[in-house]
């Protein structure tokens, strides 16, 4: 199972622009899917700032994409409780940087998920078990070696 990062849900918005590998990984394991609540807030707070800067238009469209998201993935949020709290401080504890991704972390220890993300290395040293599913950033493949 698999608990997604915004970059990752963002990606999906895109629709038939989407990277394949994330539009495939949806394909594949769309009921296998969690959502933790960070990335509702993270979310939020991009309309919001759209709103501050003056881009109603764009702020509306993202809202109400986000309203779909809530509907869809309504029973698959994650919220960050005391256990994960606990598994989140000594993530934070050991490295600071990237605060709300060692949340998410701790959250994907705690129910035991694979986090799927484009920053892998946010993750890096948490001890989850991290997926990269957009190809794009996958190493070109190469050609295969002839011996003489």
């Amino acid at each position: 199972m698999f608990l997604i990062d915004t970059n990752v849900l963002s990606e999906r918005r895109k629709g038939l622009r989407a990277d394949v590998g994330v539009a495939e990984f949806f394909r594949r394991t769309m009921n296998e899917v969690f959502v933790p609540v960070q990335v509702a807030g993270e979310i939020e707070g991009g309309i919001e700032r759209l709103r501050h800067r003056g881009d109603h238009p764009q702020a509306q469209v993202l809202e109400e994409w986000f309203r779909s998201v809530l509907a869809e993935f309504s029973e698959h949020f994650l919220a960050f409780d005391l256990e994960c709290a606990k598994v989140w401080g000594t993530l934070i504890g050991a490295d600071e940087q990237h605060s709300i991704d060692k949340q998410i972390a701790a959250i994907a220890i705690i129910y035991d998920l694979t986090v799927v993300s484009r920053n892998t290395a946010h993750f890096a040293g948490t001890g989850v078990r991290i997926m990269n599913p957009f190809l794009a950033d996958a190493p070109p493949a190469q050609p295969p070696q002839h011996s003489l």
